[in-house]
Formats: C-alpha cells, structure tokens, sequence
C-alpha cells in the first residue's frame, strides 16, 4: 500500500466505521470545522455540524458503507484528492451506488476531509 493508498484508507475508514456503527458524531470528526459537504440530499452544508445532521437523519438510519477507491491525486504539500465508488446497504437489503470525491487535508499531522461530493451512480 502505497502512502497516499493508506492516507485514504486510514482516514475513510474511519468515516465507514462511524457510519457502520451509527455514530454521526463520529463521522464528523473526520472532516474539517470548514468541510463542504454534499450527500445524496439536496442541500449541502459547511462544517462538521452539517456532517452529523446528516448522518443523524432517517435517511441514514442502519446504513453501513463499503468503498473502492478508484483513484488518488495529490494537488498540493498537504492536500489530496481521491475518487471513491461507496456503496451503502440499508437494513431492508437495498443497495445504493455511488461515485464520491473527497479532498483531504493535513492539518496537524491528521487527514481530514475537506471537500465531499457524492453523486449517484446511474
């Protein structure tokens, strides 16, 4: 795994365990006080409350995730890009795809998200 493979990794699986174990809280906590966020819902938000008003809404109840990551681009000393296939399973066994980008960011020696968009897979 190379260092960028494991930045991504470290940093989305801590997003996926916050999601797997319904814990919005926790999910927030990876990304920025200034994140741009923007899920399958309309609106986005900015900051990491928005973060955990998504994650703590119906729509995410019992939602686990799995991920591939499909590509990862530095853009700066401290900043990286990466494009992710998520798929999110909801507890009546439907299956939802979609295509993520994030962009992380070093900030004091930890990787956080800064930028989330996903996009739903046709």
């Amino acid at each position: 795994m190379t260092d960028l493979s494991r930045i991504v990794a470290e940093t989305l699986d801590g997003w996926k365990n916050g999601i797997d174990e319904q814990r919005p809280a926790d999910v927030a906590t990876f990304f920025t006080e200034d994140a741009l966020f923007q899920g399958a819902l309309p609106a986005h938000s900015i900051g990491r409350q928005g973060v955990e008003d998504y994650y703590s809404r119906p729509h995410a109840a019992g939602l686990h995730v799995d991920y591939v990551v499909r590509e990862i681009r530095p853009l700066a000393d401290g900043v990286l890009s990466a494009y992710v296939d998520p798929t999110f399973s909801r507890p009546d066994g439907s299956v939802l795809h979609y295509h993520l980008t994030v962009i992380l960011k070093r900030i004091d020696e930890r990787w956080l998200i800064s930028h989330y968009h996903a996009a739903l897979a046709a």
